[in-house]
């Protein structure tokens, strides 16, 4: 019979070969945008099929493979559990451009391996492979079954990776948990805001600069309009969910949160936020502008629904009687948000493994900030957890890294 310090040691004494993949994996380059992962992805088949582990490619979108393998434990087939990771990452941008090394390298120095998603997630998505392909080796000793998917569209939404494995294959993909590695600083994450994000327009009557008895013009009717909307969407009041919400005022959980994503985030975490991500207008500086764009990202906590905060927004609108102001939901960005319950059995499985293998204080669970693929399944009612290696890299200021981490350069520790 397979014991836990034997899988361990097991896993412990394959640390070369897991490096290697990691490697091999991070130089085979899945920038999402484009999102053409199909050398990424052969890099995972060429291992699973190393280990003479079958699996299957899942491609609704050509250039997107998803590696699809599972197993059934020779003591019953349930419960089900699923690993997801991701194979596409950030783009680079200009490579020649702030970047110290070549993005694509996977140098290896000391106990550091470089380029670009280490940390979003090709770590994460090589430690479930080596995970899988290990509870493999020992699979009749098992109870329940295990699925191990690595999706080529997360970076852009998942259309094509888990939400469409999720709908089209449910009996192999959904499972009864899904534990993914995304990064979360030696945390657990059970929940993540959602998204609303909004493409909008003001539109006033232009005239000369020097006549602003005639108009004030769309950018500070703008100014006035988007003002309103943080104000009013960031002090809104909404109802949490009471296990959340106890957790989110206990004040250990808020250092953790702290320490993890860089000072005062428990400020926000469990609050909306508006972020004018983008905005325009004007032709020329002495002449009084007839439309200005934007673009809002609003993070949505658990208990607040994107219904509500149209609500407000529209009542905002009918206050500008100067202007003509309309805002579009952008569908396909906009998300709910999501959460599993801190009572699920695998939050406590999780931490005692994490403090067990790393001699640590007691690991805390706490929301992420931004987005995963865990949402899909926790819309799908399947609980969903993260606990992945940390965002950040040695040696630079926290909210220098965490840049890093979602702009630019990408560390992590081997």
């Amino acid at each position: 019979m397979s014991s836990k310090s034997s899988l361990i040691e097991a896993i412990e004494s394959d640390k070369e070969n897991q490096t290697q993949l990691l490697q091999r994996f991070i130089q085979a380059a899945s920038p999402n945008p484009p999102g053409d992962t199909e050398v990424a992805a052969a890099v995972l088949g060429e291992y699973l099929s190393s280990k003479n582990i079958p699996y299957t490619l899942v491609t609704p979108q050509s250039g997107k493979p998803n590696v699809i393998a599972e197993f059934q434990g020779g003591r019953g087939d349930r419960p089900r559990v699923v690993l997801n990771g991701h194979i596409d990452v950030f783009p680079v941008g200009d490579p020649d451009a702030g970047w110290p090394r070549d993005p694509w390298s996977g140098d290896i120095e000391g106990d550091r391996i470089y380029g670009r998603g280490v940390v979003d997630m090709k770590s994460g998505t090589a430690s479930l492979i080596s995970a899988y392909s290990h509870l493999y080796a020992i699979r009749e000793h098992l109870k329940g079954s295990v699925t191990f998917c690595a999706v080529s569209d997360e970076e852009t939404g998942g259309r094509w990776g888990t939400k469409h494995l999720i709908e089209n294959d449910p009996e192999m993909c959904k499972g009864d948990l899904m534990l993914s590695a995304e990064p979360s600083g030696k945390t657990i994450r059970f929940s993540e805001k959602g998204t609303l994000r909004l493409s909008g327009s003001v539109r006033t009557k232009g005239a000369h600069g020097a006549y602003l008895n005639l108009s004030k013009g769309a950018i500070r009717e703008a100014v006035g309009f988007l003002s309103k909307v943080i104000d009013q969407v960031e002090s809104m009041e909404f109802e949490m969910p009471p296990e959340m919400a106890s957790h989110m005022t206990n004040p250990e959980v808020l250092a953790v949160v702290d320490k993890v994503m860089g000072k005062d985030t428990s400020t926000i975490i469990a609050r909306p936020t508006v972020n004018i991500g983008t905005i325009g207008g004007g032709l020329k500086v002495n002449m009084i502008p007839d439309t200005c764009l934007f673009e809002l990202d609003i993070r949505l906590p658990i208990g607040l629904v994107a219904k509500d905060v149209l609500v407000v927004i529209d009542s905002i609108i009918r206050q500008h009687k100067n202007a003509t102001i309309e805002v579009k939901v952008q569908e396909a960005a906009s998300n709910p948000p999501s959460y599993s319950h801190l009572s699920h059995p695998m939050v406590e499985l999780l931490a005692k493994n994490a403090e067990s293998l790393e001699s640590r204080d007691r690991t805390v669970a706490i929301p992420s900030m931004g987005a995963t693929d865990c949402k899909h399944y926790r819309y799908a009612g399947v609980p969903a957890f993260v606990y992945g290696c940390s965002p950040f890299s040695k040696n630079t200021i926290m909210s220098r890294k965490f840049m890093q981490q979602q702009s630019g350069t990408s560390y992590s520790k081997k």
